[in-house]
């Protein structure tokens, strides 16, 4: 069995993930195929993760292809997150991740309802509620706004305590809807660091009506494709983690690809697509970079110590999300935060070469100009990012 060792590892991942100078790409979508999906659950990361792998992106590039071209859809998805996707992807996750989570959604409002006193038959309010903002929606292929839809209806945006300090609202309609693929978060009415979406109808928002989902065995296939493209080598809980799903389907997964085990340090086994069992070359230069809050490289992986090390405390928070981070070589060695200007800076967790220390403030620096004085906030600060923060108060 071949044996795949962590350096091995970091430089597939400078070059798969278009991070490394030699290695970037031209185009939204290119980097977004590269990573086979971006994260968005906060609407910035999108826009800095990209802007991290293409030279020369603006915002505006990547609401060409968000909003105008719609050839990267945002979809609710693996584990409940909200990613963004290239449009041909869509019909893998509507048949097997979305699918998963959507039957799940739907059993828990269905109960919520009916504890509520809402409705005796859950089930049958939610459907009945799902038909009513699809009606309205129909009248409107531009879209309504979440606070558009309660105004329209009432009988739909009903709130209640569903358990201390959760109150249920028409929102999770909404969000039951773009799980079944029936509507997408669509224009953004706010600016590219906040969302305030249109839902739309996916048939008026692709301009075509949706291609059927795929089966569930073969979405969950196509998934797990993209990710041994992505990510691999991986463990068998990596991809169970990230997939959401279950071992059952990730072994059958492995099996229709015919993925094939490499061992990794530590003595864990790892799996790569058949064609993909080649050394990668050595790199050709160092590299560094700086990725926002839930980055795709940083969330990709379950076992994560061959690129933090250590570290993982200071970077992730309690519930597994990922803060800003500084990569050099493939590995995290830090955090960036902003100060009050807007201007970025980074917090090392170790020492790094002179010349590393340099690139990094370059980057530092690019970022700064790229951003051009609009901060960045998050809900998923880091103890790394919070320290480093404080550090910056006068």
């Amino acid at each position: 069995m071949r044996h795949l060792p962590d350096d091995e590892r970091r430089r597939r991942l400078a070059r798969r993930h278009a991070l490394a100078p030699w290695s970037r790409v031209a185009t939204p979508e290119a980097a977004t195929r590269a990573m086979t999906v971006l994260h968005s659950t906060e609407p910035a990361t999108v826009y800095l993760s990209l802007a991290a792998r293409v030279p020369g992106l603006t915002v505006a590039d990547v609401d060409r292809a968000l909003y105008v071209d719609r050839s990267l859809v945002k979809q609710l998805a693996m584990r409940r997150t909200l990613f963004v996707l290239p449009r041909d992807l869509l019909p893998a996750a509507w048949g097997s991740a979305s699918a998963r989570v959507a039957e799940v959604e739907l059993r828990r409002m269905a109960k919520d309802v009916e504890k509520a006193g809402i409705a005796t038959d859950g089930t049958a309010w939610v459907r009945d509620a799902r038909d009513a903002v699809l009606g309205a929606l129909a009248e409107r292929p531009d879209g309504l706004t979440a606070v558009e839809v309660r105004e329209l209806l009432p009988e739909v945006a009903v709130r209640f305590d569903v358990t201390a300090g959760s109150v249920w609202n028409h929102g999770r309609v909404l969000t039951h809807l773009g799980l079944t693929a029936d509507v997408v978060r669509g224009t953004n009415t706010q600016h590219w660091r906040l969302s305030r979406p249109r839902w739309t109808r996916m048939a008026d928002w692709l301009g075509e009506p949706p291609a059927a989902p795929a089966s569930v065995d073969d979405g969950y296939a196509e998934l797990v494709a993209g990710w041994l493209r992505t990510f691999g080598p991986g463990t068998t809980e990596d991809v169970v983690w990230w997939l959401g799903g279950t071992k059952g389907a990730v072994r059958a997964a492995f099996a229709r690809l015919g993925a094939v085990a490499v061992g990794l340090d530590g003595g864990r086994t790892g799996w790569v697509l058949p064609d993909d069992v080649e050394e990668e070359p050595a790199a050709d230069d160092h590299w560094v970079a700086l990725l926002p809050v839930l980055d795709p490289t940083v969330m990709g992986w379950k076992e994560r110590d061959f690129y933090l090390g250590e570290h993982g405390p200071h970077l992730f928070d309690r519930n597994g999300n990922a803060g800003t981070t500084a990569w050099v070589d493939g590995r995290v060695v830090g955090c960036w935060v902003q100060d009050d200007a807007g201007t970025v800076v980074v917090r090392l967790l170790e020492p790094v070469s002179p010349a590393a220390r340099t690139a990094l403030d370059a980057e530092a620096v690019r970022l700064t100009e790229w951003l051009a004085g609009q901060r960045v906030g998050t809900v998923y600060p880091s103890a790394l990012m919070k320290l480093a923060r404080e550090s910056l108060a006068p």
